[in-house]
């Protein structure tokens, strides 16, 4: 039998039943799977001469730029918007671990449980990054902020079991006092238990040990004092073959406004002078100098050199 033409009516009505029958099929068209919504692993890896540094990310939370920064509101408030940021800003915690070959270095151990969801990333991002946290020889604080000791801990266990914290004694003698915890205000009590909670397991096994001021803690790196912040906030200089790298810690919390206004300073600052002073000191040295600073709480990696512009105000130069 010959086949007929199909006529163009009857082939409309076809491929409209064919339309319906797919209609009436059960199954989405897509994969059925929740958003995974994580990052990937936030570590970055550069040398410094024959050093290894690795940036460990311990997340990132909001700042409340507007209410914390000290300064002239307005400047605050266009440098901000000139920045594209809000009153809120994203900021960055990050640490870095120094592999100079015959010790493993890590400054600061970020926030673990004590700041919430958004911090407490470094461990994982640590064993990401190809090392395990037995590994650390020696954490160096910068100094002891919420989020920059309480990842000392996991639970009730060292998360560093074989590494000694070396810190400032000017700032285990200001955060481990019972008498300044006292005196003082409400607000900041919480600091004062953050140190005792995670410091007092490395105490009780000898793994704590200070020192003061300008101090060569192991070859290539060296305590350089940059009080103000706190009142032993520290620096620490990694030097290798001729090049250089500042871990300068609390320097610099809200790059777009402080780096052009270096008077600008920031609520948790002990001392908001000697704070404003070290700004000024560290940025033109920097500047002048050309060497490569790392920041906690520049954007991740929290990496790059300062520019002078002349007349007081500096810029940012992220590493590429």
């Amino acid at each position: 039998m010959k086949n007929r033409p199909i006529d163009p009516t009857r082939r409309s009505l076809l491929i409209a039943s064919c339309l319906c029958i797919g209609c009436a099929m059960p199954g989405p068209l897509f994969a059925d799977a929740p958003m995974v919504k994580s990052e990937a692993p936030e570590f970055r890896r550069l040398m410094v001469g024959d050093y290894e540094v690795t940036v460990l990310s311990d997340g990132k939370n909001p700042l409340a730029a507007m209410k914390l920064l000290q300064g002239n509101p307005s400047r605050i408030a266009d440098a901000l918007k000139s920045g594209f940021l809000g009153e809120q800003v994203e900021t960055s915690h990050n640490s870095f671990l120094i592999n100079t070959g015959e010790k493993l270095v890590l400054v600061d151990a970020g926030a673990g449980t004590l700041l919430g969801p958004h911090t407490g990333k470094l461990l994982n991002n640590l064993r990401a990054s190809g090392y395990r946290p037995e590994q650390v020889d020696e954490v160096y604080l910068t100094h002891m902020h919420t989020d920059h000791i309480g990842g000392l801990m996991s639970g009730n266990e060292r998360t560093f079991p074989n590494a000694v914290v070396r810190a400032d004694r000017r700032d285990t003698d200001y955060w481990l006092s019972e008498e300044n915890m006292r005196a003082a205000p409400a607000e900041a009590k919480r600091f004062f238990d953050a140190a005792t909670t995670s410091l007092s397991a490395y105490m009780k096994v000898g793994k704590l040990d200070t020192f003061e001021g300008s101090a060569d803690l192991t070859p290539g790196i060296r305590a350089r004092p940059a009080y103000g912040h706190t009142p032993g906030h520290t620096m620490y200089e990694v030097e290798s073959r001729g090049e250089k790298l500042l871990v300068w810690g609390d320097i610099v919390h809200v790059a777009s406004v402080q780096f052009a206004d270096p008077t600008v300073t920031i609520g948790y600052d002990v001392d908001q002078v000697a704070a404003e002073q070290e700004h000024l000191r560290v940025f033109d040295d920097a500047a002048r100098n050309r060497y490569m600073i790392g920041g906690a709480h520049l954007p991740f990696p929290g990496l790059g050199h300062v520019h002078d512009n002349g007349d007081r105000t500096y810029a940012y130069v992220p590493l590429t």
